[in-house]
């Protein structure tokens, strides 16, 4: 009896487990998009990402979370030390992280992997009309935030002054704050001037645009000097007519990068390529989402990529005939 009641009970708990849907069988992956600052276009675009994720988390078995960090750099320390699975980094920083450059010096990325390009990205200088700075040869002198320690931001700015002549250390007086508190700073009065890598429009640049305190956007000269020296910059412009409220009337020309998405080469194939078809799958979608995807195209998004491509990304963009 004890034999016939104790195969009745296995039989039970089989059957009721089958009832079970798969996806609550199976282990759910954990995965965490680190981004920039909340008023950057970093943070909505891991959002937007999560989102399109998580809601096949039946299907893929994988939960999406974003955390707002510092920006690029930190944010390929943290997918190379394992604390986020994937990351979005400006271009230059992705050329420098593999190549062992700059805060990588002498110390490449070989784990760092490529997963798609996302929007191009203007290194945007804003300052106030009182100051008199009409361009980046004004600035000596002046109150700057540059961008805090840790974002990609701070060393386009760097790129652009020592460009024209000017020492950050020597020449201005550099605030090294995050771009989402410079806007603040700004129509205070606390600072003269601040640089932000960015995609357009910015929620940063509505805000600094929109306050009491008049403001412009400011050309940056030697651009094509700059380009010479760094080939993984371009040409880019900052679009005025997205924001009324600055003193401007035509467009300002600048040079700009790529936001792209990075992961690690331990994150299995699997979840990069859940991500990434999940993604161009659903490419119209995903533009709609912020007006600086208006520009995209499923080609260019495999351009800017200096890292390699991540198996499991590469495994989708053959399978739809892009690589």
């Amino acid at each position: 009896m004890k034999k016939v009641a104790l195969m009745a009970t296995v039989i039970a708990l089989a059957l009721a487990f089958a009832t079970v849907p798969v996806d609550v069988q199976a282990r759910t992956t954990f995965v965490t998009i680190g981004t920039g600052g909340i008023t950057g276009v970093y943070y909505p675009t891991g959002g937007a990402i999560a989102k399109m994720v998580n809601a096949k988390r039946k299907t893929y078995g994988i939960r999406a979370t974003v955390e707002s960090t510092g920006g690029s750099v930190f944010n390929v320390n943290a997918v190379m030390s394992g604390d986020l699975e994937f990351g979005v980094v400006q271009s230059d920083r992705q050329y420098q992280a593999i190549k062992g450059m700059a805060e990588w010096e002498g110390k490449p990325q070989k784990d760092l992997r490529a997963v798609f390009s996302i929007h191009p990205e203007s290194v945007t200088l804003c300052a106030t009309v009182d100051s008199g700075i009409m361009d980046i040869k004004d600035l000596t002198g002046k109150r700057v935030n540059i961008g805090n320690p840790g974002s990609g931001q701070r060393q386009n700015s760097i790129d652009a002054l020592e460009t024209n002549g000017i020492n950050w250390e020597k020449d201005i007086n550099a605030e090294q704050v995050k771009a989402a508190e410079a806007p603040g700073l700004l129509q205070d009065g606390r600072i003269d001037a601040f640089f932000y890598t960015v995609g357009h429009p910015s929620g940063a640049f509505k805000e600094a645009t929109a306050g009491a305190t008049k403001v412009r956007f400011v050309s940056i000269s030697n651009v094509d000097s700059l380009l010479k020296k760094y080939p993984y910059y371009a040409k880019s412009f900052v679009p005025v007519d997205q924001y009324p409220g600055a003193k401007n009337d035509k467009d300002v020309p600048t040079f700009g990068v790529k936001a792209t998405f990075v992961t690690s080469a331990k994150v299995p194939a699997d979840v990069v390529y859940a991500i990434t078809k999940e993604v161009f799958d659903n490419f119209d979608k995903f533009k709609k989402l912020h007006p600086a995807y208006a520009v995209l195209t499923k080609e260019g998004m495999l351009e800017g990529l200096s890292a390699p491509i991540h198996e499991g990304a590469m495994k989708y963009f053959k399978e739809v005939g892009l690589k």
